[in-house]
């Protein structure tokens, strides 16, 4: 079915919404920014949203059910272990490359919105995404291409941790795609930066 005007225009306010929020924070982001950003006066953005959080809510909803519904399919692959490791890693540099401004908005602003009962699922997607990356862990170890004696917790810390902040200096379009840059991170994850 073909999105109607009011539907493209509602998208076309989501995108510039989110584009602001990752730049300026969402606490610093006013519903006059994100009206004047779009050419339109700010009450007209309420003929779309009821409210700022609204339009985060779903930036982030959408953003999240996609990502983890991509782990969802590695996880109940039939893929080896470490492909799937691979995969989830090349997944998360894709969508550092095509929803940048949302990683970046759950990145800088999960903390402060997760104090709000309506953001409350930001604590369930973060132990969703700790539920994955141990659970590949785990697979890894048990078919013997994880070292056993790391702890396992640290391992999926790191992989958290050096792997989503990448969003902060890459850049959609730039000399580096998320292909090479996942080539890059999986090399020194899983072969190391010294020789031996």
């Amino acid at each position: 079915m073909p999105e109607t005007a009011a539907e493209s225009r509602r998208e076309e306010l989501l995108r510039i919404a989110a584009g602001l929020f990752a730049e300026k924070g969402f606490k610093n982001t006013t519903v006059r920014d994100i009206a004047d950003a779009a050419g339109i006066l700010s009450g007209s953005l309420y003929h779309h949203f009821d409210s700022k959080e609204s339009m985060v809510d779903e930036i982030l909803v959408r953003f999240q059910t996609e990502l983890f519904g991509r782990y969802d399919e590695i996880l109940a692959s039939d893929l080896d272990a470490r492909t799937k490791i691979e995969q989830a890693v090349r997944l998360s540099f894709e969508t550092i490359d095509r929803r940048g401004p949302e990683v970046a908005i759950f990145q800088n602003d999960a903390g402060y919105l997760g104090n709000f009962d309506r953001f409350a699922y930001l604590a369930d997607r973060n132990a969703q995404s700790r539920q994955v990356w141990m659970t590949l862990l785990t697979e890894g170890i048990e078919a013997g291409v994880v070292r056993k004696d790391l702890d396992i917790q640290l391992v999926y810390r790191f992989i958290r941790d050096t792997v989503w902040v990448a969003v902060r200096w890459y850049r959609p379009g730039g000399d580096l795609t998320p292909d090479h840059v996942a080539d890059q991170y999986l090399a020194i994850l899983l072969e190391g930066i010294t020789h031996g």
